[in-house]
């Protein structure tokens, strides 16, 4: 957020006329150019989305290798006239420059006027050079990253709201201790959603693995996890866990190896290296780091030759073991990481990470804060902070702020949804909203909202989008009557802005009197209509806010979910490879993937429970055969496999992707009632012959009765009352203040049969 105030700095230090951003050229990529071809033959916006969707999402994707990965983007071309038209110019104009843009980072720095040196164009009122980034360079100019990182503005924000906290008002994260038992705990456990740079599922199997106990592990996580160094972390977390297993390539190296146990993570490491071996200057360690790192044959015997040579004159070392110290050296030089750089990161992750373990409700309304405008995002996080048991409220036309802050509900502390973070709200409408509350208090009604909420602060879609996320529920207006009503109130409202503009007087004004939504001291009356069925307030609440306020669409499967669910939380991670699961929920997000080795198309799907949320992998057969059911909002039973990688990373593989009604049926062999031989027993079983008797089916249902502590009589029912499961009045019946418990018998799941057949 204040990256700008920095580079202004060096302008003012350095002066405006030698300080310039750096000019990109954005080129028509495979997407871009569908795009915007299909407005360019007035293809509605909807047709253009779904045409360039077909387009896989690898990076640098060209249109020609599209055709041939998209099958679905093969049959558009065959059948409308209109994609084909698209492809056949978009391959001439692919690659061309479309527009210019600013380096995200890069500052170019000069010792004099930059006019004398490159040509140079204004960009928002900045000097920018029209070279690129790599003439720039080659030009031998100056460059300076100016890196913004979103996670600054994280942490300040979170140390904002651990200020308004009763005795933390000099709260200050970078006094924060470096052995604090609660942030390693959180690292261990693998908890790191919202950590920076340690949220991956990979880093999170790593934490998990290492067992991390100070900041220097920290550190080194954050350099080996990269696709060279990856090789080495087996070794790293072997020799952590035994120390008998660290291999030191020189006793002269012991200490230099030792915080790294054995391995040689930083090219820092292997300059200090060369300078102990073999007498090396820092500038000499540098270059012989950089001929390391490229492996220019000539230039490496030669190196080579000048070490050995050295190693003899400084420590007596001989030929044989100066040798084999280089060729350890040059292995590790390869992949050697910055230790400054990653240590400046992992001061960050170590103070996200503590921020999460000690204030996790101020640190995740930052950091929810942070992503106001990407959905995915926002509901990533909620499902984390849901998962930490800190309840995310609904947003309220009172009480919200812009953006999400920490509040309380009851005693409870929580988070509330910010109005700015509503999908079709934005920015500007939430600042005007909370103009106008300050300005005049709190709104009574819906009505009091649109007279003092000017339609051009806030228009008919934001407007519509607060109805529909329930941010006005707290005024006693349901939100199907609102939006029933909601032209005429707009227009009521409209015409009385009018009049009063033409200046109109009121009878109110006449009297001296203050127009008010309701008479003095009364509740406003409620808006008459319609009440939004509670699925429609579950569907609008996902898209526009996405998580569930009202309720969760799994709350009628909740008792059958216990059954039929073969873990909970994290219990898969203790799961055995290839070993069955089975599992229900909603899906939440789907990502459409196309597999390198045959150009298939495969998912990962996101799906809910009530209180969890999974990652799941449905490779292109399961994808082939279920691809009816995998869709946004579906409820679903999915039974699969426990996948274990060789770097113990857990993943979960679905076979068979099901709708949740068809299988809860099919599943659940039948139904035992518990009740209490209390005065509503004879109630309860009235009304259960009543269900019963209406529908028939083929699920036996058994009634138990609790008889004394711990044991129950069982009776089964006649097969003429077997009965067609209905959730609804399932429901009805389990909610029965007679029924002490449910119970089903659910068959355990069983792992397909391997299509290559099981070896004998």
């Amino acid at each position: 957020r204040r990256r700008d105030e920095v580079v202004n700095y060096v302008r003012d230090k350095y002066g405006a006329d030698r300080v310039a951003n750096i000019i990109t050229y954005g080129k028509f990529g495979a997407k871009m150019v569908v795009r915007d071809l299909a407005r360019v033959m007035d293809i509605e916006y909807t047709e253009a989305n779904k045409i360039a969707k077909m387009v896989p999402d690898d990076l640098n994707i060209t249109l020609e290798k599209a055709i041939e990965k998209s099958f679905e983007l093969q049959d558009a071309i065959k059948n409308d006239s209109r994609v084909e038209e698209i492809v056949r110019q978009g391959k001439v104009i692919e690659g061309m420059v479309r527009n210019t843009g600013k380096h995200a980072c890069g500052i170019i720095v000069g010792d004099q006027p930059l006019t004398n040196l490159v040509p140079v164009t204004l960009q928002e009122g900045d000097l920018t050079t029209q070279y690129a980034k790599g003439p720039v360079e080659d030009l031998g100019m100056l460059k300076c990253d100016f890196l913004g990182l979103k996670t600054l503005t994280v942490i300040a924000d979170a140390q904002e709201h651990i200020r308004r906290l009763p005795g933390h008002a000099d709260f200050d994260v970078e006094q924060v201790p470096l052995d604090d038992a609660k942030t390693y705990e959180l690292l261990n456990s693998g908890h790191t959603i919202g950590v920076f740079q340690l949220e991956s599922s990979g880093m999170q199997s790593l934490c998990r693995q290492i067992g991390l106990s100070k900041f220097e592990e920290i550190i080194a996580l954050i350099a080996l996890y990269r696709p060279g160094p990856m090789q080495f972390i087996p070794q790293f977390i072997e020799a952590k866990k035994d120390p008998s297993k660290v291999v030191v390539p020189h006793p002269l190296l012991k200490e230099l190896v030792e915080e790294t146990y054995g391995v040689l993570v930083y090219q820092e490491q292997v300059m200090e290296a060369a300078r102990i071996i073999a007498g090396y200057t820092l500038g000499d360690a540098d270059l012989l780091r950089r001929a390391m790192g490229k492996k220019i044959p000539s230039i490496m015997a030669k190196q080579k030759k000048a070490f050995i040579e050295r190693a003899k004159d400084t420590n007596q070392i001989g030929p044989k073991v100066a040798g084999n110290i280089f060729g350890i050296l040059e292995k590790f030089a390869e992949y050697g990481f910055n230790k400054s750089h990653s240590a400046a990161y992992a001061m960050l992750s170590y103070r996200t990470a503590y921020l999460k373990a000690n204030f996790p409700i101020e640190f995740m309304a930052a950091l929810l804060g942070c992503e106001l405008g990407n959905a995915d995002k926002v509901s990533h996080f909620i499902e984390e902070a849901v998962a930490m048991n800190i309840p995310v409220l609904g947003p309220d036309i009172n009480i919200s702020l812009e953006s999400f802050s920490p509040a309380r509900q009851g005693d409870k502390p929580c988070i509330r949804f910010g109005l700015g973070a509503i999908k079709g709200v934005g920015g500007g409408p939430s600042s005007g909203i909370l103009e106008a509350r300050a300005k005049d208090g709190a709104f009574k009604d819906f009505r009091d909202f649109a007279r003092r909420v000017d339609s051009k602060i806030a228009n008919r879609r934001a407007i519509e989008s607060l109805v529909k996320a329930g941010a006005f529920d707290s005024l006693a207006d349901d939100r199907g009557a609102i939006l029933e009503n909601l032209d005429s109130i707009l227009n009521e409202v409209h015409t009385l802005r009018k009049d009063e503009e033409k200046g109109q007087a009121q009878l109110f004004d006449i009297f001296g009197m203050e127009e008010s939504a309701s008479p003095e001291g009364q509740a406003p009356v409620p808006a008459s209509g319609t009440v939004m069925p509670l699925k429609e307030k579950l569907q609008f609440e996902k898209e526009l806010l996405g998580f569930y306020v009202s309720g969760h669409p799994m709350n009628p499967y909740r008792e059958f979910a216990k059954a039929i669910d073969t873990f909970r939380g994290e219990d898969y991670l203790k799961m055995e490879n290839r070993e069955p699961y089975r599992i229900c929920g909603v899906i939440t997000g789907v990502t459409r993937k196309i597999a390198r080795k045959d150009n298939r198309p495969w998912a990962v799907i996101t799906l809910a429970t009530t209180r969890d949320s999974y990652t799941i992998n449905a490779f292109a057969n399961c994808y082939a055969e279920n691809q009816a059911a995998i869709e946004d909002g579906n409820l679903v039973l999915i039974e699969g496999q426990v996948m274990r990688r060789q770097d113990d990373e857990v993943q979960l593989a679905a076979n068979t992707i099901r709708s949740l009604d068809a299988a809860v049926a099919d599943l659940i062999k039948d139904v035992t009632f518990i009740i209490d031989g209390n005065g509503h027993s004879s109630e309860f079983v009235r009304l259960l012959r009543e269900e019963l008797d209406k529908n028939m089916g083929d699920t036996p249902v058994r009634l138990g009765i609790a008889v004394a502590q711990g044991q129950v009589a069982l009776a089964d029912l006649a097969s003429s009352l077997e009965w067609q499961l209905n959730k609804e009045q399932f429901q009805v019946l389990f909610r029965h203040p007679a029924v002490r418990d449910v119970k089903f018998t659910v068959p355990e799941p069983v792992a397909p049969e391997p299509k290559w057949g099981r070896r004998k």
